[in-house]
């Protein structure tokens, strides 16, 4: 029987981090939440389902994320973000692969929650990410956005069955705002990595990646959330582009 850690970061996660608590609390041996100075109910919320609270100024999401690793009390990690939830199909597996002992590293796919509806296609699923893993062997890497998982050495791995429910966006107002904070992030990776982009890259790119998630990866299925998400990713990489070219002027 293997132990687990689940580690959530968050920063003003009253409306999500109660659902993403109650998802884990019969998989998890321990949960600690790393907080970067809420001003909402999070940290009450965490306290009263019993979660190990703890805050600290934000260091980056790899940073962050690997001060919160340090703090686990167990050989692995659950890595899940506050606007997560764990399925049963999910939880059954889980508790399977505790029973036998982990070993390596474990996938799984999230399925989105967009605006109330679940998306299955626009280039968001699936979307496998690998969330189970050893502390001692794996590590976050990426300074800017879009960190990953880092390995010591070759391991193992496993896809489980089930769904890691995200719900990630409320309003078609919340994604755009994320979604433009991401860019910017990216710009700020490229820019640092040397990448350049011409004047037109903003708005070749854009229509690239409409086409892409609207019709190649058949967001047209999705119905008006699949074309929402596709106008807003197209406008999201015209201003990624253009910070990069202001970057790139500086």
């Amino acid at each position: 029987m293997s132990q687990l850690t689940v580690v959530i970061i968050t920063k003003n996660e009253e409306r999500n981090i109660g659902r993403a608590l109650d998802s884990v609390s019969h998989i998890a041996d321990e949960i600690i939440v790393v907080d970067s100075y809420s001003t909402d109910k999070t940290k009450s919320i965490c306290e009263k389902k019993g979660a190990h609270f703890i805050q600290t100024d934000w260091k980056g999401y790899a940073a962050t994320k690997n001060f919160a690793n340090s703090l686990a009390k167990f050989p692995y990690i659950f890595s899940l973000d506050a606007d997560e939830a764990v399925d049963k199909e999910l939880e059954k597996a889980i508790l399977a692969e505790k029973s036998k002992g982990f070993s390596g590293t474990y996938t799984i796919n999230r399925l989105t929650n967009y605006c109330g509806k679940w998306i299955h296609h626009s280039g968001w699923y699936p979307d496998k990410k690998i969330r189970i893993f050893p502390k001692d062997k794996t590590q976050w890497v990426g300074e800017f956005v879009h960190e990953e998982l880092a390995f010591s050495e070759p391991l193992g791995h496993t896809e489980l069955p089930g769904h890691l429910e995200h719900y990630s966006y409320y309003s078609f107002e919340d994604h755009r705002m994320r979604a433009d904070k991401y860019s910017l992030l990216t710009a700020q990776k490229m820019a640092a990595r040397g990448k350049n982009a011409g004047a037109l890259k903003p708005y070749i790119s854009a229509v690239g990646r409409f086409i892409s998630m609207y019709l190649l990866k058949r967001g047209f299925l999705d119905g008006k959330m699949g074309f929402r998400i596709a106008s807003i990713s197209a406008k999201s990489n015209i201003l990624k582009y253009k910070e990069l070219r202001r970057l790139n002027q500086q």
